[in-house]
């Protein structure tokens, strides 16, 4: 009988561990993704848009690339699989997303930005109803996807249609059309069969994104005699390439290990809501009413798509049976956050 005791003790404080664990590494996602929104905006008073990007990628990659090799395992691309997703992601996820996102970051304030960004799960079922044929949406979900669109709308507002708006138009063009990248970029990673773990995968697509990025730079004209050397811009590179990627990215895999994707993915809702905050204390940004309104529309709609697979994670947290055609997968997994 005591045994038996010390056994369901033992099991519960491990259970208990483990749900701190979990929390931990959620806050610790939210936390270093939410506050790159909040370094990218402080460096690009002194730092030109794209050169910056491809800074942060130089730092991550080397991090991230030096901590999977040292942990060892299957941390290098070893199918043709694996080289697609690496491509997929470098370029979709990594490049064409930091280029548009931090260009879009001159004109919106760290909080506006993100709100946008966190369309990525919305949208990325609108490119899944193209290119994967088993995936399809009940009219409800439809619905959760027009209400992204309006919740978009909401926080560009009619002012911003007028001649003064402009700026703000370009902003949300440009960062939305980062989430649309990442998006349409994970669904083409779903298609891929790739063996190599996700974090692994995300070490070589920066490599490959920091080449892009510079690429782009150079293109347009950027130098790195444009930048400003201050300790503002030392710090703001410093900070989004370490814990707002090299220390963010091993957070979330972390979390989708313990959580899962559909929890790990609420991050995307997290992560607005850090960005806002330490914007409006560092910063002092001041929160559009909009952009709050916006927000929780996108977010009812991220509701209705996720609905099943939210319900599904109720179940498993009071220990309610699942149906065993509950798969774990999702379309966003590896979509960044920030």
């Amino acid at each position: 009988m005591s045994t038996a005791t010390d056994q369901d003790r033992n099991e519960s404080e491990t259970r208990a561990d483990s749900g701190r664990r979990t929390l931990l590494l959620f806050i610790i996602t939210s936390l270093t993704f939410g506050t790159a929104f909040v370094g990218i905006k402080t460096g690009l008073i002194d730092i030109p848009p794209i050169l910056f990007a491809a800074l942060r990628y130089d730092i991550g990659a080397a991090v991230l690339l030096t901590y999977v090799y040292w942990r060892g395992g299957y941390w290098r691309p070893r199918t043709r699989g694996d080289l697609m997703a690496v491509v997929i992601a470098g370029f979709f996820l990594s490049g064409l997303n930091a280029t548009l996102l931090f260009s879009g970051q001159q004109y919106l304030t760290t909080g506006t930005a993100a709100v946008i960004f966190s369309l990525v799960p919305v949208l990325a079922p609108l490119f899944a109803l193209a290119l994967l044929p088993e995936e399809r949406f009940d009219p409800l979900g439809m619905v959760g996807i027009l209400l992204g669109f309006v919740g978009v709308a909401i926080i560009v507002g009619l002012n911003s249609l007028s001649t003064t708006g402009e700026s703000t138009i370009l902003g949300v063009t440009l960062v939305g059309g980062a989430a649309v990248a990442a998006a349409f970029g994970s669904v083409l990673l779903s298609r891929t069969d790739r063996s190599i773990p996700g974090l692994g995968m995300t070490a070589w697509a920066l490599v490959l994104a920091a080449g892009l990025v510079h690429s782009i730079s150079v293109l347009i004209g950027e130098s790195p005699g444009d930048a400003t050397p201050t300790l503002r811009a030392l710090v703001a590179v410093l900070w989004v390439g370490m814990p707002a990627t090299a220390f963010a990215f091993p957070a979330y895999y972390g979390l989708i290990d313990r959580a899962g994707p559909v929890r790990a993915n609420l991050t995307s809702y997290t992560v607005p809501l850090v960005a806002t905050g330490v914007g409006a204390v560092v910063l002092g940004e001041i929160i559009p009413v909009r952009t709050v309104f916006g927000f929780a529309v996108i977010v009812v709609g991220f509701i209705l798509i996720e609905r099943h697979n939210l319900l599904y994670e109720i179940r498993r947290l009071r220990g309610l049976p699942v149906p065993p055609e509950h798969g774990d997968e999702h379309i966003c997994e590896s979509a960044p956050r920030g």
